[in-house]
């Protein structure tokens, strides 16, 4: 529409040039210099403006240099930014790890909650919200009941061994535990019918669509992250590796990105490039096979939690991460210029398997940034929120792990006699 009327413009100062030729020709004399002096420079002016009308306007998100951030002129402002929150995550992150497994289930359920309250917001209507006191409030009652189911039944025996030696809270502990089904049940229904009493006239749509949302918001939020919880309880190793190779995958994407990013990877990301996307693989499969060296030798992370106490923890190490010895060819000892000195190395057998972790959190997981990235195009918004300095909310940090989290569950419990 607006090319449109941009060209029925032109057309316009065309014609109107046209007419002041016309009128020069039809009714200008050369004894009169002044008239010829006024149409002439109406004529430069009428000139100028057909040629700027024609001229290409250069698209805005060209303006500053071009999609990729190897030509963002603003790169270095906005990767201070996104440093410097990044170190503040990590750190946290860290700490939280160093307390133990309780905690480390307490920043999931933050993150869930967070990511919740971002996702409900994208099909948020004031308007229609305004005639629909408290039914906001019945998104945050099917949420946290299934938190209640979930957590229900991941949490139900570590919470019966923490409480084993009160004769009262096991009494009361096991019954919440043999209804635990019924009340989940029972909240969901009372959440049903909730909604069925709320329904207005000319709101329909609005309504049953945000029904339908909220259940997609359950299933994306709560069908992945449990598999995380449950990976935390089988020991903090099948959490913290998987979680921090995409760490590692998403920060040396962006580095090699920044630096050397110039062959575009896949339209729903314009800023993905293959630069980032190869040397981010390869960066985390081979910190994937030294991380699960470092992490494996440390039993406070590898032994499972049976109780919601937070202790430390020590217990015999499964075959999975005791270290077997390898002796290096002869042709790697005798080359001298090398200078190696070992004539041995010690490998965890868990190395080999962090390696498809490595490959898993390489190609498979960032397709969960994409699945996001159209998400948003979808919605036409530029970040899940602005909780987060520099990387937008909880979900556009959260959203390569959703994939990964499945990854972990299937492989984080393995049969303790499985050995390489």
């Amino acid at each position: 529409m607006c090319f449109f009327f941009r060209q029925l413009t032109c057309k316009r100062k065309i014609i109107m040039l046209l007419s002041h030729q016309l009128v020069l020709l039809g009714f200008g004399t050369v004894n009169d210099p002044v008239r010829i002096f006024s149409f002439a420079n109406k004529e430069i002016f009428f000139l100028h403006k057909i040629q700027t009308c024609y001229q290409v306007v250069p698209e805005p998100s060209k303006a500053n240099g071009g999609n990729f951030l190897v030509d963002d002129r603003n790169k270095y402002k906005s990767m201070w930014i996104r440093t410097h929150s990044t170190v503040w995550m990590i750190g946290g992150f860290a700490l939280i790890v160093y307390m133990g497994h309780l905690y480390i289930t307490a920043m999931v359920v933050v993150i869930q909650i967070f990511m919740a309250k971002e996702l409900f917001n994208l099909l948020r209507k004031a308007h229609e919200d305004r005639h629909l006191p408290g039914f906001r409030l019945l998104n945050w009652h099917f949420f946290f009941t299934a938190m209640l189911f979930v957590y229900g039944r991941l949490l139900s025996q570590p919470l019966v061994n923490t409480v084993t030696s009160d004769k009262f809270l096991y009494q009361f502990v096991s019954n919440l535990i043999k209804y635990h089904m019924a009340i989940c049940y029972f909240s969901y229904i009372a959440g049903f019918m909730w909604f069925i009493l709320t329904l207005k006239k000319k709101m329909y749509k609005y309504q049953f669509g945000q029904y339908a949302w909220t259940h997609m918001i359950l299933i994306v939020v709560f069908t992945q992250s449990s598999f995380t919880v449950a990976n935390i309880f089988e020991g903090i190793f099948w959490f913290l590796l998987p979680a921090s190779l995409i760490i590692i995958n998403d920060i040396f994407a962006y580095i090699f990105g920044f630096f050397f990013g110039r062959t575009p990877l896949i339209k729903l990301s314009p800023k993905k490039t293959w630069e980032g996307f190869i040397g981010a693989s390869v960066t985390t499969i081979i910190s994937a096979f030294v991380l699960a060296n470092i992490l494996g030798r440390f039993k406070w992370l590898t032994c499972p939690r049976k109780d919601l106490s937070t202790g430390w923890l020590q217990c015999d190490p499964g075959p999975l991460f005791k270290p077997e010895h390898h002796t290096l060819p002869g042709w790697i000892t005798q080359w001298t210029f090398l200078q190696f000195p070992w004539k041995e190395i010690s490998i965890l057998p868990v190395q080999w398997h962090a390696l498809c972790f490595g490959l898993f959190a390489s190609i498979i997981a960032p397709f969960g940034g994409f699945f996001a990235s159209g998400f948003k195009r979808a919605f036409k918004i530029k970040d899940f929120g602005d909780s987060i300095p520099g990387h937008g909310g909880i979900t556009d940090r959260m959203d390569c792990q959703l994939l990964q989290m499945e990854k972990k569950k299937r492989s984080g419990r393995m049969d303790p006699e499985f050995s390489y």
